[in-house]
């Protein structure tokens, strides 16, 4: 886990290499343990470690090939490296390492692109071929790794983050105005390649690529889920495969130098994880080493009863974050210069003090549970999903008991509710058949966007809506969730709430195997009565606590952001939302932002979210100060 830069010059100059250097350096949070650099021709490298596996000088970046043709610059971590070690060594490659980085860097020499179907793991990486002066590079199949580029009339550049990208010295970025514009009126981020910023794209989950001298990239996808899932059979146990898969998932992803942790909430996910964790410890004592789990507790989301039970099962050592609110609101501008871009809600800097807390231990690898509610439907708004894809198929009986254990534990209003959205999710996808209905829906949509009162008018005149899209199975929504509308944002949010720390998060359950595993199922083992991810569920019988394993309600991340709005955060709230920024923007109506700022501390209306939402912009326009603990460049961060 680490930072780097790639500079190609596209002038023919040698790159300015003091450039590189504090290029580099906005990146020190990401690596606080070595620095590098090389340059040679057109090219400069520039690299900040996080040192997890071969902590000794011989894992330093970057890192030159044993015959001096290939430099590489890598950011992630190789999982299976010790099984691909082996491989190669019996291929007749020497190690002069330990570590993955080199193990990565010799898999290419030896087998090219085709590398990139053998790892297992999260990464982004750029390789310089020295004797034919090209670029290669790949980021992991799910995007869990950052890697963003620019170009400009002088140079194309590759970067851990966004902040990277641009010079340190007077350089600048102008905001995109189409992704701050679909991010107020439609709530989206990081749903394309697009960002925040004019110019500065990423590089698409599951992609690799080339670039030659003259700055000519070529983009070549190396992965996709509908190839992973033709490719696997279904197993004739699923639940005893997802188990067995489950706990190889953790077996190396605890493969680390460093001390080790889990992000532990009450939840089916992070339980699982630890239970696992735990298990293999168990199997391989390390010497010296105790499971640490780290937590937040919000006092309206009390989970001591399931955390409880988990905590005597794996004899962890409990850790606990209680921020209050004024910490939580206080943080915001230092945790949004660390994303470059908004984040989902206040739980966002919840998680970021908790990662901290895991540091101020010692401990420099967490795990985590993200990927899990996107792969096996952990939402409860998947159950329209499958409730419609039960009506298409007839199975009424099935939805009837669905309907009625939902009545038994939620009432029937939820239920009814729950079966009233199925039955219109249903229609809508019927209908969709019919000449002209995706242009009237289309139609509707954009109407109903141009009509919201919090933005000028001038800007609701000028925004194209996207088109509707309807889902026709559970997998199909799942799989948007996974690839575009949900997941790749709470990876931005792990990956840079983690780095700002010098923290590596790794997260099993999107280990690509069991990511194809729960695609090849069908939605009977998602979604099951009143329970999601039922898979899991089975899966886990007799390895956690029944408590947790049967658990209905979900709070995932909680915090208490819409009641702080009206109490303690109310004054600093409205003080940023009437700053002088957001007025000078043209962009909102303030009268009815404040007149519902009102309406929202008395409690008749709930828009938290979007007050939220608001204030994030503000301080973005307002231009954002790195941390005083930051060592990287100083200058403020500032959109124009």
């Amino acid at each position: 886990m680490c930072g780097f830069v790639a500079l190609l010059s596209l002038n023919g100059t040698r790159p300015d290499e003091n450039r590189v250097a504090r290029m580099s350096d906005m990146l020190a949070h990401r690596g606080p343990d070595d620095r590098g650099r090389f340059t040679e021709h057109g090219i400069s490298l520039g690299f900040r470690r996080l040192a997890i596996l071969d902590l000794a000088p011989s894992g330093h970046q970057p890192m030159l090939s044993a015959d001096g043709r290939y430099v590489i610059v890598f950011n992630g971590a190789i999982y299976n490296f010790i099984e691909l070690r082996a491989e190669l060594e019996a291929c007749g490659h020497v190690f002069r390492s330990t570590g993955d980085t080199e193990v990565l860097l010799t898999a290419y020499k030896q087998w090219g692109r085709d590398c990139l179907r053998r790892l297992n793991g999260m990464w982004a990486f750029v390789i310089y071929d020295r004797l034919e002066r090209r670029v290669f590079g790949a980021r992991d199949r799910f995007g869990v790794k950052p890697l963003y580029w620019y170009r400009d009339a002088d140079s194309l550049v590759f970067a851990s983050e966004i902040k990277a990208v641009r010079d340190p010295i007077g350089g600048k970025l102008d905001l995109n105005w189409q992704t701050v514009e679909t991010f107020m009126f439609e709530g989206t981020l990081d749903a394309s390649e697009e960002t925040f910023y004019r110019g500065v794209l990423q590089v698409p989950a599951g992609t690799a690529f080339e670039c030659d001298a003259n700055g000519t990239v070529s983009w070549q996808p190396y992965w996709s889920l509908d190839t992973a899932v033709d490719e696997l059979a279904t197993p004739k146990d699923p639940v005893a495969a997802y188990a067995e898969l489950f706990e190889d998932a953790i077996r190396l992803r605890m493969r680390s130098d460093v001390p080790l942790g889990v992000q532990l909430s009450g939840g089916l996910d992070s339980t699982s994880i630890i239970a696992a964790m735990a298990k293999e410890m168990n199997l391989h004592p390390r010497p010296g080493q105790r499971l640490s789990a780290f937590c937040y507790f919000d006092p309206q989301f009390d989970e001591s009863k399931f955390i409880q039970p988990t905590l005597a099962q794996t004899n962890a050592q409990l850790e606990t974050l209680n921020a209050d609110p004024t910490s939580l609101w206080n943080a915001l501008a230092e945790h949004l210069w660390y994303h470059d871009e908004p984040v989902q809600s206040l739980a966002s800097v919840a998680g970021y003090h908790l990662t901290g807390l895991a540091r101020s231990k010692g401990v420099k690898v967490l795990m985590n549970g993200q990927g899990a509610d996107e792969v096996l439907g952990g939402y409860s708004n998947y159950f329209k999903h499958y409730w419609a894809e039960l009506i298409r198929s007839r199975r009424f009986r099935t939805l009837g008991h669905a309907m009625r254990d939902t009545a038994a534990v939620s009432g029937w209003s939820s239920s009814f509710a729950r079966g009233s959205a199925a039955f219109d999710m249903y229609a809508r996808q019927a209908l969709r058949r019919l000449p002209g209905v995706q242009r009237f829906a289309d139609a509707r949509h954009r109407d109903a966007v141009r009509n919201d009162p919090w933005i000028a008018d001038h800007v609701r005149q000028r925004w194209r809506a996207h088109t509707v899209r309807y889902s026709t199975t559970l997998n199909e929504e799942l799989r948007v969730s996974l690839e575009r509308v949900s997941l790749p944002l709470y990876l931005r949010v792990e990956d840079r709430n983690s780095m700002a720390h010098g923290i590596e998060t790794r997260l099993p359950f999107l280990d690509h195997r069991l990511v194809a595993l729960a695609f090849r199922l069908g939605a009977d083992w998602k979604l099951s009565g009143v329970y999601t991810k039922w898979l899991l569920r089975l899966a886990m019988r007799d390895r956690i606590p029944e408590i947790v394993r049967m658990r209905v309600q979900k709070f995932g991340f909680p915090t208490g952001m819409d009641k702080w709005f009206r109490m303690e955060l109310y004054e600093p709230l409205r003080d940023l939302i009437a700053s002088r920024a957001v007025r000078e923007s043209g962009f909102w109506n303030m009268k009815r932002i404040e007149r519902d700022l009102e309406l929202h501390r008395r409690g008749t209306i709930n828009v938290g979210g979007r007050l939220f939402d608001v204030a994030q912009l503000s301080l973005l326009l307002q231009g954002l100060p790195a941390p005083a603990r930051s060592r990287g460049q100083p200058e403020s961060f500032r959109a124009r």
